[in-house]
């Protein structure tokens, strides 16, 4: 009986988190609760727990997690001084004269915005108030529209810069450096964020380009009136479009030139952002101070949660959970490949009931060190669990952008045309992770190239 203490505690979290209790709190209630009740009957050693302020030492101790508040500053800040709207509004009179031009703008701006917060409900609801309205104003059929707006909301999955990449790195470099220790190789390397942004834009500008491919031909053979933008103002245009794709270009260009670390470029990140709304004159007292308690609500949450799955997972291997989970995967006919599909249906699965941030940190370190000590590649790893939790965001009835959009979307527009307009691009994410499958190059070789 005590052998299955973790996964009764694995079970135990995903069904209190199903009845709405904080992630952070479930996390580190029940791994308190199966500690305290195995200490009483012997089946647990107390002094395991000293280990974890160590642990939460180490958290603070940790330079590429300051990249988290600075990635949420720099997003927030964008989306508050109102420079991703204005960024929409110019793109799509560029457009006005492409099909479904509208359309096309809000993948590339949604990009953008998701790229810099990671957090897929902020670029969905973002993007749902600025463009649904709009797009049907425009004739779209709210179907495209919703699900050009999902779609592109869940590619803060995977664009970097993002939180989720950040995020993932840092989980799967301890799980490398583990599967590298328990293999005999005492100098364990660490996975490099960096790595994980450069072995993500082929697949994220894969699906960028996928989806507006997809756009054209929808408006093709089914034409949508995407209207006239009005006449187009060539400078203010430039004066819109220029700084912040250049704010972007230079964060990622720093971290992939091996200029910055991935910390130091998310400070240049916030900083630029703070200095664009100060031009811009939207930098007032009362935003600033919004934009602080929104960067510090999410940084909270984040830190709590970690705090949170750091116990979990400290009492989770005291009862040989590692153990079982290795075994299990072990044993799993197909080998690397049967434990690689098992593992991704179950974080795609996950997804439906637990946000990124969860599975990062419950999740991932319970597989990861499993996968990688099977030879698995932490990079091609990575992206993988990126675009798979994408998808599942996306997927029906249970998908969080769905729920998000649905919050904000016009009465007019019904649920299911939003899973409607969803399917095709579930269908193209998922040809993506195919393509991921059989070509792992696609994420590996570009960290390679460049290292």
């Amino acid at each position: 009986m005590i052998e299955l203490v973790p996964l009764l505690m694995f079970l135990a979290v995903c069904g209190l988190l199903m009845f709405g209790y904080p992630v952070a709190f479930t996390l580190g209630g029940t791994a308190l609760l199966a500690a305290g009740l195995g200490i009483v009957a012997g089946a647990f050693d107390p002094e395991l727990l000293r280990a974890f302020p160590d642990r939460l030492y180490g958290i603070m101790q940790n330079g590429t997690l300051m990249a988290v508040p600075l990635f949420v500053l720099m997003g927030v800040m964008l989306e508050r001084a109102r420079i991703a709207e204005e960024l929409l509004v110019n793109l799509a009179r560029v457009f006005s004269r492409v099909p479904a031009g509208m359309a096309v703008s809000v993948v590339v701006v949604g990009a953008l915005l998701a790229a810099s917060t990671g957090i897929v409900g902020a670029t969905v609801v973002t993007m749902g108030l600025m463009s649904l309205p709009t797009m049907l104003k425009r004739g779209y059929s709210p179907t495209l529209a919703s699900g050009t707006i999902c779609a592109t909301g869940t590619l803060g999955q995977i664009i970097p810069p993002s939180i989720a990449l950040v995020l993932l790195g840092d989980t799967l470099s301890n799980a490398y450096q583990r599967a590298q220790l328990s293999a005999g190789i005492f100098n364990p390397q660490p996975v490099s964020v960096g790595d994980l942004f450069v072995g993500a834009i082929i697949p994220g500008l894969l699906l960028v380009t996928a989806y507006i491919i997809y756009l054209l031909f929808v408006a093709r053979h089914q034409p949508a009136d995407t209207g006239d933008g009005g006449q187009v103002n060539l400078s203010q245009t430039l004066m819109s479009l220029l700084p912040p794709i250049a704010l972007m270009l230079l964060v990622l260009g720093s971290i992939i030139t091996g200029i910055a670390t991935p910390t130091e470029a998310a400070a240049v990140g916030a900083l630029g952002a703070g200095l664009l709304a100060y031009s811009r004159g939207a930098l007032k007292w009362q935003r600033a101070g919004e934009v602080g308690r929104s960067t510090l609500q999410v940084t909270a949450m984040v830190f709590a949660i970690l705090i949170g799955a750091s116990l979990f997972s400290l009492v989770f291997r005291g009862y040989n959970g590692e153990e079982l989970v290795t075994g299990f995967f072990t044993n799993l006919p197909g080998g690397v490949i049967g434990a690689t599909l098992l593992v991704m249906l179950a974080i795609f699965l996950l997804g439906f009931i637990l946000d990124f941030i969860e599975i990062t940190f419950v999740v991932v370190p319970i597989v990861g060190p499993v996968l990688l000590a099977m030879g698995v590649d932490p990079v091609w790893l990575g992206i993988m669990i990126a675009i798979n939790l994408q998808t599942s965001f996306l997927t029906p009835p249970f998908g969080f952008a769905l729920f998000y959009l649905r919050g904000v979307a016009p009465e007019s527009v019904a649920t299911a045309a939003i899973y409607r307009g969803v399917m095709p691009f579930i269908a193209i994410q998922l040809l993506v992770l195919c393509l991921l499958a059989i070509w792992p190059a696609l994420a590996t070789w570009l960290p390679g190239y460049l290292s």
